[in-house]
Order: C-alpha cells, then sequence, then structure tokens
C-alpha cells in the first residue's frame, strides 16, 4: 500500500468524486490506485475531521470509502442522484479485488445507508438499500437502525426485501398482527427496544402494545439512547399522544436522564413542546394533591 499522506491524498479525491457522482473519475481512481475500495482511512487529517469530527472517534472510526456513500456521518447535507451508481463502481471494484474486508464493509455500510436521513431526504436510501442487499449484505435488524432516525419507508422496504420482522419494526410500521405473535417469544431487551423506538418516533399505537407486552415503562433501553426514559424519547418526538399513552401507562415523570439531568417536563419546555409541557406540568401538579 502507499503511503499514508498519499493513500490520504487520492481518498480525498475519491470522496469528492462520490459528492460529486462523478462517475467516470471514480473509475479512473479506483483503476490507478484499487486499495481504495479495500482499505480504510485510518488517519484522517484536518480535511476530513473538520467535517464531521468526534465521529471518526465512535460509529465512524477507520472509515472505508464505500461508506462514504450514506452521507451518514452527515457532512454535505445532500447526495448525488446517481450515489446508487456511485456505490456500486465501488463494491465491483472491492470485489474484483477479492477484498477479504468487502463483506464488513457491506454489513456496516447498509446500517448507515439506513440510519441516514440525508439518504431519505435525498429520495435515494431505497436504491442505495438495493446495491446493499443485492450486493450481499447482512439485513439482520437493519430494519430498527432505520427506524433510529424515522426512515419508516426504509425499514418497510427492507422487509419486502426479505430482513426478519424484528418487534420493534413491526410495532414501528403497523403490523399489529406480527407484533403481537413476535411479542409472545421476544426477550426483554427486545421489548424495551421496541417500547424506546416507538416513543423516539412518536407511535402512540405501538406504545401502548408494547406496554401490554410488559415492559418497563419508565426504564430506558440499553441498546439505544440509554441516557433517557421512554417518555423523554416520547417528549421529544413532538406526540402529546404518546406522551399520554406512558403518563397513563404509569411513566415516572420525575426522573432525570443521565446526560442533560433533565426530566420529560424540562425536556418538553427546552424543545418548545408547548403541549407537552402543559400536559406535563398538569399531570405533576395532580400527582402533588
Amino acid at each position: 500500500m502507499q503511503k499514508e499522506s498519499t493513500f490520504e491524498s487520492l481518498f480525498r479525491q475519491a470522496v469528492y468524486a462520490i459528492d460529486s457522482g462523478e462517475e467516470n473519475a471514480l473509475r479512473q481512481l479506483l483503476r490507478t490506485n484499487p486499495e481504495l475500495s479495500t482499505e480504510p482511512l485510518r488517519s484522517p487529517s484536518k480535511w476530513l475531521a473538520d467535517q464531521i469530527g468526534n465521529a471518526l472517534k465512535t460509529f465512524f472510526k477507520d472509515p472505508y470509502l464505500l461508506w462514504f456513500v450514506s452521507e451518514d456521518a452527515v457532512r454535505n447535507n445532500t447526495l448525488p442522484s446517481n450515489i446508487a451508481a456511485i456505490a456500486q463502481i465501488i463494491i465491483d471494484k472491492a470485489r474484483e479485488q477479492h477484498a477479504e474486508s468487502l463483506q464488513r464493509q457491506l454489513d456496516y455500510g447498509i446500517k448507515l445507508v439506513a440510519w441516514s436521513w440525508v439518504a431519505r431526504e435525498s429520495g435515494v436510501q431505497l436504491g442505495l438499500l438495493d446495491v446493499f442487499i443485492n450486493a450481499g449484505a447482512s439485513t439482520f435488524k437493519v430494519s430498527d437502525d432505520a427506524l433510529v432516525n424515522g426512515n419508516f419507508a426504509a425499514a418497510e422496504y427492507l422487509v419486502q426485501r426479505g430482513a426478519a420482522l424484528s418487534l420493534s419494526t413491526a410495532l414501528c410500521i403497523g403490523k399489529w398482527k406480527e407484533a403481537d405473535l413476535l411479542a409472545v417469544d421476544a426477550k426483554d431487551d427486545e421489548k424495551q427496544l421496541s417500547l424506546v423506538l416507538c416513543s423516539l418516533n412518536g407511535k402512540a399505537e405501538g406504545v401502548k402494545r408494547a406496554i401490554s407486552y410488559g415492559v418497563h415503562v419508565s426504564e430506558p433501553s440499553r441498546d439505544l439512547y440509554s441516557h433517557a426514559t421512554p417518555l423523554h424519547h416520547a417528549t421529544g418526538s413532538g406526540s402529546l399522544d404518546t406522551v399520554k399513552v406512558l403518563v397513563e401507562g404509569g411513566a415516572k415523570m420525575d426522573i432525570r436522564d443521565s446526560v442533560h439531568d433533565g426530566t420529560p417536563l424540562d425536556w418538553a419546555e427546552y424543545l418548545k413542546k408547548e403541549d407537552i409541557a402543559l400536559y406535563l406540568k398538569e399531570q405533576v401538579a395532580n400527582s402533588r394533591d
């Protein structure tokens, strides 16, 4: 492999080709430097650190070129209309090189695509999912990843393409009969995650059903945003109906989140969810009587 400084310069050029949808430029770069499709960028410098900061230390650490097609981490707030073709070019080159890293690139890359609100807003998310699925990416629990950022069409499409239906996804997209069946054998962690995802997305009926499955209504999920309770997340969603379902289901209103040290009412006031703030104030006052 070339010296890191040279590799990074070429990698940056390839990222620019991705961002601008320049298929021919990308093909040429990969033709002369095939390692761009097989090796991660282990020591990114200021150009990328300035764009995505802490993401390079967490979920976007040591990124592969393929992962940049997701625009998650967010850098430009948009994706070119031909991004699916761009992704296919990179995958084809990695496969041509018999890259040992390809499966990892695909399996994590599809999660990034599923998370990406930019891909959704740019109208390219389903096309990108097709490319990754057709290339052999695992779809295990990826529909739940899509729901983290409210990508409901992506979650439903993944199920249509053969992804196993999870309890969380069933509740968030309104597959009630399937959810009831899945809940019978679901583990406690699965049920708790389903409650949090429904709360996060303001799915009142989903929350109601999750509560009927025996979840802990005031406890966070260990698997997602564990700093706050379902009631905090429902407040953040802006859905008064969902907040009401939780409170009526026994959710505690005085628990403080572990990051901002705020109650659900504090969240409502900070986020200017005025109807929710008024409701929670009334409920807190009534609980003191």
